[in-house]
């Protein structure tokens, strides 16, 4: 993730708290997070150097239970609509594998 997309981001994330134990970064565990989500592997196969699988899992479910992943969906897209030089049209993006066509004995 680039500096740039951090700073979109980061602002939509819960603020930590102040007593009690720190939390572990933000930044290392939304790497995590995608990583897993970019490269299907599973949880347990966490490189270590993204930190804790579980804080990083436990934080997937929060986050999307608390709403944070839709307010960062939504703070990047008025990002790439503000930089592009034309109108954004979300109806042409797919953003799962339900809306990509996957052919049988397709070639790649």
């Amino acid at each position: 993730m680039t500096d740039a997309q951090w700073n979109v981001i980061q602002k939509h994330l819960p603020k930590p708290a102040q007593t009690g134990r720190p939390r572990a970064n933000y930044r290392k565990t939304l790497d995590a997070i995608l990583y897993v989500c970019v490269t299907g592997i599973r949880w347990i196969d966490l490189p270590e150097r993204y930190g804790s699988k579980s804080t990083a899992h436990r934080r997937l479910q929060d986050w999307q239970k608390t709403g944070v992943w839709k307010g960062m969906l939504v703070a990047a897209v008025k990002v790439a609509h503000n930089n592009s030089n034309s109108r954004t049209h979300l109806g042409a993006i797919p953003i799962d594998s339900l809306s990509v066509a996957a052919k049988k004995e397709a070639t790649v």
